[in-house]
């Protein structure tokens, strides 16, 4: 059993590469935040367009777990393993590729919702005696 310790990054990949990798392709895809998975643009858009956050997917335990949509998408073959999985036969009666993006794009919630849930979660780790400032909504009210 070995001694050494390792601090090792809850981040498996990022703008499509492991965290480890630093091949100039890779320090390209995270400078220029693009994605490799087939993304309808160039540019990663998983949280905003300008300064997206580019994880693909995060190590749990022994296993990295895709965090993102579109990194199923990774070459299709998302779809020839749910064809093999369903047993398809040679003709699928649909338009692939917005079959493909209606099951792979996820649905924006409500804001106002998740405003409500962070600020709740927020409000949570005040002190008994919170400081004199606007909440999120106050915030967004303004």
């Amino acid at each position: 059993m070995s001694n050494k310790t390792t601090n090792k990054s809850p981040l498996a990949e990022v703008f499509g590469f492991p965290i480890s990798n630093d091949s100039t392709k890779a320090t390209r895809y995270r400078s220029q935040k693009l994605c490799p998975f087939n993304n309808k643009v160039p540019n990663c858009t998983k949280d905003k367009a300008n300064n997206p956050l580019g994880v693909c997917s995060i190590n749990h335990g022994n296993t990295s777990v895709i965090t993102c949509p579109i990194r199923f998408r990774e070459e299709w073959i998302i779809i020839e393993n749910a064809a093999n999985a369903l047993e398809l036969v040679d003709t699928v009666y649909t338009e692939f590729e917005p079959a493909l993006f209606r099951i792979t794009t996820p649905e924006p919630g409500n804001v106002s919702d998740f405003i409500n849930i962070l600020q709740s979660k927020l409000d949570e780790h005040l002190d008994k005696n919170p400081p004199d400032a606007p909440s999120l909504t106050d915030i967004i009210r303004s």
